[in-house]
């Protein structure tokens, strides 16, 4: 596969090994959720073919607030004094520290995208944009690309200015939003309507095309990681479009 196209999954859908050998890149969940440690990192960045691509979500610490159930997957829980200094891009110690681990791991898999998804409760208020402005100021970027997802009514002239200004990659889902910033292009697809939606030969024939456009317009890359149900098989499906080996069979 051209280089200037990256498909994967948000997530192992199946065991690494046969991951591996069937997509380019994977963008890394458990980073958000509870970061694992430097040792496994290092152990999948050695377990990965030299040329595979690892992204991965910065930790939930540094974008959402304590009120957001994801929080349950922590291993120590906030105490509720605590609530007022993580998520949002607080200027507190806690997100620095949070934003570090992240990094160690980054670095660890010396991986080439990080991702901030924000919740829809993250709006496009003063406070919030002045803790967004703040952060991204203070943050050592090292050499890996950075790219934010905003949730929620964020109008188009507001994000363009915010990743413009910190060179951050503006993350969609190409069906819901077209990205206002940034290159490489970085998508990912949460199913059209619900998680569990499987994405149709239309569907997937409309995403070539975008896909494509964008290719030949910027020359490349694009990264498409897919974020639904069905991601294995729809991630495979499509990728088999633009792949010279033809299409990729199930095991």
């Amino acid at each position: 596969m051209d280089d200037a196209f990256l498909v994967g999954c948000c997530g192992w859908p199946e065991g690494k090994p046969k991951y591996f050998a069937r997509f380019p890149v994977v963008e890394l969940q458990t980073t958000f959720y509870e970061p694992p440690s430097v040792a496994l990192a290092r152990k999948w960045r050695d377990l990965a073919p030299p040329d595979f691509q690892f992204c991965l979500k910065a930790w939930q610490l540094i974008t959402h607030t304590p009120a957001s159930p994801t929080y349950r997957r922590l291993k120590s829980q906030i105490a509720a004094s605590e609530h007022d200094l993580f998520g949002s891009f607080r200027p507190t110690e806690q997100v620095r520290l949070a934003w570090e681990r992240t990094a160690d791991i980054a670095r660890a898999l010396r991986a080439r995208v990080v991702v901030f998804q924000c919740p829809a409760s993250f709006r496009c208020e003063r406070e919030n944009i002045k803790n967004f402005t703040t952060f991204f100021e203070r943050l050592e970027r090292e050499d890996f690309r950075l790219a934010w997802e905003p949730r929620g009514d964020w109008p188009d002239e507001t994000v363009q200015k915010l990743s413009s200004e910190f060179d951050l990659l503006h993350c969609v889902d190409p069906f819901q939003r077209e990205s206002v910033y940034g290159h490489p292009v970085y998508w990912r697809l949460h199913g059209r309507k619900r998680y569990s939606y499987r994405y149709s030969e239309s569907d997937l024939s409309q995403l070539k095309s975008m896909a494509s456009a964008h290719i030949q317009q910027h020359r490349g890359p694009v990264y498409v990681l897919f974020n639904n149900v069905w991601m294995k098989d729809d991630a495979a499906r499509f990728q088999a479009q633009f792949s010279a080996r033809g299409p990729v069979s199930e095991r």
